[in-house]
């Protein structure tokens, strides 16, 4: 079959449709989903039962760059700073480090058991030294792991920050490899203006995202992540025209603008969460189209040692030197080198050589493609029985809740009160936004002159009004008092 525009809607949403399906399925059989997704888009693809006509790279590549713009938002978005500030340099250090020495290792590795150059060892190390934030979050909260200490926020920042730094050296190697007249200065200073542009402009649009988003005030509440969707945008595209790192900038800018008062933040936040599942199953299939799979019948040797490689011996030398000076106990060590999951971004940066006319690049393509399958179906079907045999599950019943988990949980509230404004209080007059509410408290509604109003950040409070308050612990609630400028009595 030949794929045309009049056609693409149709068999997108088929393709969608079963993927969701198939997603129900793998939580029952315990194969992670992201597999699900791949196998229907190579089913449907040229080779397969389906027959679609579907080999452009450059498509691939638009598609997956405009996916990892969600996927990193999202997952930015929903980190907490109070939970990942205690860890945060270990996150840093293995999304720094720890991806420059598994490139190393890979690199050299394929170096020296193929006929590949140094280059283009190092650059196929490159394409899949990061862990995939997909494949990680969508795991990790899909088998709903309760894990030990500061595990969880560990991966998951480590996961939503590598990857710029994959990109990075992908760029720099793709450059040394098609242009071998550049000189190692100007591929050094690109390597770095890359990392530096980005972090600075993911700062600065995501703190000047926060104060715009709140003075908009919008006609209509739907129009709010739209303007969230532009200031995503217009981060990877600033960052990415002054010579920076656009998935930096997208990451940096999102953590910030989720750790703000924004206004109707908690939808936001459940509208991401929808898209990035969106663009999940979108890239997993146009991905899944894009391979052949009777390509990757003869690379099966080289990419199985790889993977075998990078699972046992690069991952964790990489997450044992980062964390040297650390203090880490090897089980939780051993456990983050074992979470080091490859999925579509790999995939993704492998289709930038083949837009450069790299001389191996469909092989390496056809590599990490079968690398990336490996990693997900061995690891990803692994992580709880690692997790208990190392001893790092929490039981159920003290389970620790994200700042996601909270604001995308519909349970019910353990404190509620209704509290008046008098014509004294420091609130009358101020939108709910202003008052820097605590994240485990809400005004669930306000009763005002005989009508209730279902409040939003931009509701500016009145004299007389009744605030319908739910909080989480007592002392949400004491800090919701604080937050009115109410002296709170005890019961």
């Amino acid at each position: 079959m030949i794929l045309t525009f009049e056609n693409a809607i149709l068999i997108a949403s088929i393709l969608i449709f079963i993927s969701l399906i198939a997603g129900k399925t793998s939580y029952r059989v315990g194969v992670p989903v992201l597999v699900f997704f791949l196998g229907i888009g190579m089913l449907a693809g040229s080779e397969g039962i389906g027959g679609i006509q579907f080999n452009n790279p450059l498509i691939a590549q638009a598609v997956g760059v405009i996916a990892l713009n969600f996927i990193l938002f999202s997952g930015g978005f929903e980190t907490d700073w109070r939970t990942i500030r205690p860890i945060v340099w270990h996150g840093i250090s293995l999304s720094t480090l720890g991806v420059l020495l598994t490139a190393v290792f890979v690199g050299l590795f394929i170096h020296a058991i193929t006929d590949f150059t140094l280059y283009e060892g190092l650059l196929l190390g490159s394409i899949v030294s990061s862990t995939d934030s997909a494949a990680v979050f969508s795991i990790l909260r899909s088998k709903s792991l309760s894990l030990k200490g500061r595990l969880r926020p560990t991966l998951e920042l480590e996961s939503g920050s590598n990857d710029p730094m994959a990109y990075v050296l992908t760029i720099t190697f793709t450059q040394l490899i098609s242009h071998p007249e550049a000189s190692p200065g100007a591929v050094t200073l690109l390597f770095f203006r890359q990392l530096v542009v980005g972090f600075i402009l993911g700062l600065v649009i995501g703190y000047l995202g926060a104060k715009v988003f709140n003075r908009i005030r919008l006609d209509y509440e739907g129009m709010y992540p739209v303007l969230m969707i532009a200031i995503m945008l217009f981060s990877f595209g600033a960052a990415s025209f002054a010579g920076g790192n656009g998935f930096m900038a997208v990451y940096l800018a999102a953590v910030i603008l989720g750790n703000q008062e924004l206004i109707h933040k908690r939808q936001i936040l459940r509208w991401f969460d929808g898209v990035a599942w969106f663009m999940q199953i979108t890239l997993f299939i146009t991905l899944g189209l894009l391979v052949f799979p009777s390509q990757l019948i003869p690379v099966m040797g080289i990419g199985l040692g790889m993977a075998l490689f990078l699972i046992l011996v690069a991952r964790p030398l990489a997450v044992f030197l980062s964390l040297l000076f650390f203090r880490r106990k090897r089980r939780g060590k051993t456990f983050i080198a074992w979470v080091g999951l490859r999925g579509a971004v790999p995939i993704v940066f492998a289709t930038y050589p083949l837009l450069a006319g790299v001389e191996k690049a469909q092989m390496i393509f056809n590599i990490v493609f079968f690398v990336s399958l490996t990693s997900v179906v061995i690891q990803g079907t692994t992580i709880p029985w690692v997790a208990r045999r190392l001893r790092l599950l929490l039981p159920v019943r003290v389970k620790r809740m994200t700042h996601a988990d909270f604001e995308l949980s519909d349970s019910v509230k353990s404190e509620f009160v209704e509290i008046e404004l008098s014509k004294e209080s420091a609130a009358v007059g101020k939108p709910i936004v202003d008052l820097r509410f605590p994240k485990a408290a809400l005004i669930s509604l306000i009763r005002r002159g005989g009508k209730f109003i279902s409040p939003n950040g931009t509701t500016v409070l009145e004299a007389g009004d009744v605030l319908w308050v739910i909080a989480e612990t007592k002392a949400s609630m004491k800090e919701a008092y604080t937050a009115l400028e109410i002296k709170y009595l005890e019961d």
